[in-house]
């Protein structure tokens, strides 16, 4: 299975890529991305099992990607792994079809529980 890792943070890329090893993913193939228009592009040529998104970013923010990924009909699993925390965000993000949310600071436990069901 692919995860596509996306971020503007060379920095955050690396480190979501060792908590992926940590919870237990390392077996799964970790492809990045440094904004969402890189990662609509990935996802229109070989969608991944999953997308790890941050929400704020330069080109296409997470929201705008899941949007755009929705409305072109992808069904990849879309989440945040972002320091936004606003409930007017997780509704927005909900709404669009997120399936998960994971605030920052986190934790492989997180990254676990949150994937497992995902990634099995």
């Amino acid at each position: 299975m692919k995860i596509l890792v996306v971020d503007d943070s060379k920095a955050m890329r690396m480190i979501v890529r060792r908590t992926l090893r940590q919870a237990g993913f390392d077996q799964h193939d970790v492809e990045e991305a440094e904004n969402g228009a890189q990662a609509l592009d990935i996802i229109r040529k070989a969608p991944p099992s999953v997308v790890l998104s941050d929400w704020n970013m330069p080109e296409m923010s997470g929201i705008q990607l899941l949007q755009a990924v929705r409305e072109e009909g992808h069904k990849v699993k879309l989440g945040f792994v972002t320091s936004e925390t606003a409930d007017e965000m997780r509704s927005l993000a909900a709404e669009h079809g997120a399936a998960f949310m994971i605030t920052k600071p986190f934790t492989e436990d997180t990254f676990r529980h949150v994937l497992e069901p995902i990634l099995g």
